[in-house]
């Protein structure tokens, strides 16, 4: 009889027409009790989740549940992810008065019962342990199944009942709470906003987990990544100070990284992670909020942890090491003659100014190791935590290039002495740790940052007198192979994107970074940035960053005519507060004339095109406009009206007459009249002067469009209609004809080809795309 009901309960939940309360489950199936779902790969049941559920897991729930931002905190992307299940509390949570309690998978938890102590509750069924019992009390598959009785309308704009602001409000409802949601929200089933998985998808997951949601890892490291690691590891963790030293170096600027090490199609990528064992043991992980937190153990560790999560594109920074980089950092760290008395105190205050705590390795050396690979620590600010959020990053512009100041020139004893004399002045908001005071904390930092410009001027006056140098000449030319010498970063809105090379039109602005500056941004966005910080927290760090913006492009306009400089400047930030002109105002001007010798009342442009020439043999080529097609280069010069219509990313595919594809990046630049406005953004926005760049190949990883051209015709139509958009019903009628709307029956079909086709790309840099950008137009 108990059967009879219990399959007659799971049949109603299948037709989409009745949920049960926790009350309800508890009389049906008893109360709820953690499960024990790993099994070994190479079990039957193992193969079957890595062959056919993964498959669907990544493809069709992983492109919006992956990570930090994933919604209700669910995170699809590994067994540990789907194990620990939902919350309600928000990780970015812009108002927060106080820290609050990290929850990083692997870190701040170590089994299910620690979550569920947490408050994450589970999406598996946790109660008596039946095929029945398996489907009724899963929120996954109830929430799969409310999908397939409620399917969206086709290819239609959906109405307000669909809320996809980054902002919304979360449901993240229980079992006990589904009832309510399915009544509430009938549309509320995932994938959410998105057509259903198909019939043989739905009956991959319902079997799966009928079956209990057994779950295996993907296979362990190879014996020849294991004898990689041997070697690396060996290096990071010998006993004298000064490898210790370099180690801890090196890990606070790699921690963020996928390592692998062979470019021939790597089977695995690693962490490098801090662990209090010696390698040849098991990998006991020390959690801190930030990499250079006091660890609490006599001796810590440096060691490669397989990543064991789908890999994303919006998080994914590969890094390859092989002989040669290990033989590089013995040059840059261990080879110079300096000498490591006492490693460096953990207090905060000290541990997050590394002026301080890597005083004694030479400036060279570090800054060199920074510049070999300039894209991955930049990247670590657009792809780490810091990157969520449109508060995080109105501190940029929307498109400018970053070059990088010769070591030669700038990473010289002299410079050295005089960041020695103001490592005080160069103390970062995160000394604050991640409670701080907004107000008084910006006083003290903007009078430090102050103290330690006037010091830098008074230098540079004297290191380029009269020009010297301040050429081109000044440019680290990527020691004649290096690409990363020459950067471009587009922000997105909410979020962005750097790339190699100088790519799309002339920007606006441009960064010149030196160490101090370079370093500087690492432990502000990367390092010492907690994302689960409170409120003070993150505002100062968005204000800090304000100064090495300026600090950066004061580099750059120093390479033009002194007469220009303020100019330029005064366009670049136009209506800008009083409180920054005073700023402008008050420091002290670089006041060496350029040693270039300008020809024209243009001079930005002779400098864009000196700087081209000056780094071509290490420009990148990879997202080159010539291979774009002809007539789609329309987009580069198109009207502001019809740009303003434009999303931030537009993923363009193009089928070719063997039935592959190429795919392009249509960009939207926001125009600013300045970026120093903290909460009026839209008050600065310069509609009128808004570009779009297209490039081959996939740039972001947040589509907000999809579009699908058929064949050369359907190539030609798009770009002639494309500049005459004026309105929103414009852009809407081009979409009907040419875009994969959310609603398009076919969506992961393209959801595929869209992958595949980005796979081909970007090589060893692919992850899965986000969806949580994608447009409803």
């Amino acid at each position: 009889m108990r059967k009879i009901l219990i399959s007659t309960i799971v049949l109603i939940i299948l037709s989409g027409c009745a949920y049960l309360g926790n009350a309800h489950y508890d009389d049906l199936f008893g109360p709820e009790q953690t499960q024990e779902r790993m099994v070994p790969h190479t079990t039957g049941a193992g193969a079957d989740f890595l062959q056919n559920v993964k498959p669907v897991l990544d493809t069709r729930c992983v492109v919006c549940h992956g990570c930090y931002d994933a919604p209700c905190q669910l995170k699809l992307s590994s067994p540990e992810g789907i194990d620990r299940g939902l919350s309600k509390e928000l990780v970015y949570d812009g108002t927060r008065l106080l820290a609050t309690t990290p929850s990083r998978l692997l870190f701040d938890a170590t089994n299910t019962q620690q979550w569920r102590e947490k408050n994450f509750t589970p999406v598996l069924n946790e109660r008596v342990q039946s095929e029945e019992a398996n489907l009724a009390g899963s929120v996954l598959f109830n929430s799969l199944v409310l999908k397939q009785s409620h399917e969206l309308p086709v290819n239609e704009v959906l109405d307000d009942e669909f809320d996809f602001s980054l902002a919304r409000s979360q449901t993240c409802a229980t079992m006990g709470e589904f009832d309510r949601l399915a009544s509430d929200q009938p549309h509320g089933g995932m994938p959410y906003g998105l057509p259903g998985v198909s019939r043989e998808e739905f009956n991959h997951l319902q079997n799966w987990l009928k079956g209990g949601g057994k779950m295996s890892h993907i296979q362990p490291p190879s014996k020849y990544d294991q004898n990689k690691i041997a070697g690396w590891e060996a290096f990071l963790n010998q006993d004298s100070l000064k490898y210790q030293l370099s180690a801890r170096y090196i890990y606070e600027h790699w921690f963020l990284a996928h390592i692998y090490f062979t470019s021939e199609n790597p089977q695995s990528f690693f962490k490098l992670v801090r662990s209090s064992t010696p390698p040849g043991e098991e990998i006991k992980l020390i959690n801190t909020r930030r990499p250079y937190d006091d660890p609490k153990v006599s001796r810590v560790y440096y060691r490669f942890m397989q990543e064991r999560t789908t890999i994303l594109s919006k998080t994914h920074l590969p890094l390859e090491l092989n002989e040669a980089k290990l033989l590089r950092l013995y040059e840059q760290f261990i080879a110079p003659d300096y000498t490591v008395t006492k490693m460096p105190s953990y207090e905060p205050k000290a541990a997050s100014n590394p002026f301080k705590t890597f005083e004694v390795i030479p400036i060279n050396s570090k800054y060199q190791f920074m510049l070999d690979e300039a894209e991955l620590i930049i990247m670590g600010f657009i792809k780490g935590p810091v990157c969520r959020g449109q508060i995080a990053l109105n501190v940029i512009n929307d498109h400018f290039w970053v070059a990088f100041a010769d070591p030669n020139k700038v990473a010289t004893p002299a410079v050295g002495e005089m960041l020695m004399q103001h490592e005080e002045a160069l103390e970062l908001p995160a000394a604050e740790e991640s409670n701080a005071l907004p107000i008084s904390s910006w006083v003290k930092y903007s009078v430090r940052e102050k103290k330690y410009l006037q010091a830098k001027v008074e230098l540079a006056n004297k290191m380029f007198k009269g020009g010297e140098h301040l050429t081109t000449d000044l440019l680290w030319k990527g020691d004649g192979h290096n690409k990363n010498a020459a950067l471009t970063i587009f922000r997105h809105f909410d979020s962005a994107t750097v790339v190699k090379g100088f790519i799309g039109q002339e920007p606006k602005t441009t960064w010149i970074l030196d160490y101090a500056l370079f370093e500087r941004i690492h432990y502000l966005l990367v390092a010492g940035f907690d994302v689960y910080g409170n409120i003070g927290h993150q505002l100062v760090t968005r204000l800090y960053m304000d100064f090495l913006r300026l600090e950066g492009e004061q580099n750059f306009l120093a390479l033009l005519p002194e007469a220009k400089r303020n100019q330029i400047k005064k366009q670049w930030y136009r209506n800008s507060p009083p409180d920054l002109s005073k700023f402008f105002k008050n420091n002290r001007e670089f006041s060496q004339p350029s040693g270039i010798n300008y020809k024209t009342d243009d001079p930005q442009h002779e400098l864009y095109t000196l700087m081209k020439e000056a780094l071509a043999p290490v420009l990148s080529e990879r997202y080159n406009y010539t291979e774009v097609p002809k007539p789609l280069n329309v987009v580069s010069n198109m009207p502001a009206k019809a740009v303003n219509l434009l999303p931030q990313l537009s993923f363009v595919l193009v089928k070719q007459k063997d039935n592959s594809h190429k795919g392009y990046t249509i960009i939207h630049h926001n125009a600013h009249y300045n970026i120093s406005s903290l909460l009026n953004e839209d008050g600065q926005r310069a509609y009128d002067e808004d570009t779009a760049t297209i490039v081959p190949g996939f740039i972001g990883d947040y589509p907000a469009a999809i579009w699908y051209l058929n064949n050369e015709q359907q190539v030609n139509a798009f770009a002639e209609q494309l500049p005459m958009m004026q309105i929103e019903a414009d852009y809407g009628a081009l979409k009907s004809k040419f875009g994969i709307r959310r609603t398009h029956p076919q969506f992961w079909q393209y959801s595929d080809i869209l992958h595949d086709t980005a796979k081909k790309y970007r090589g060893i840099e692919y992850g899965m795309f986000d969806y949580n950008r994608l447009e409803n137009r």
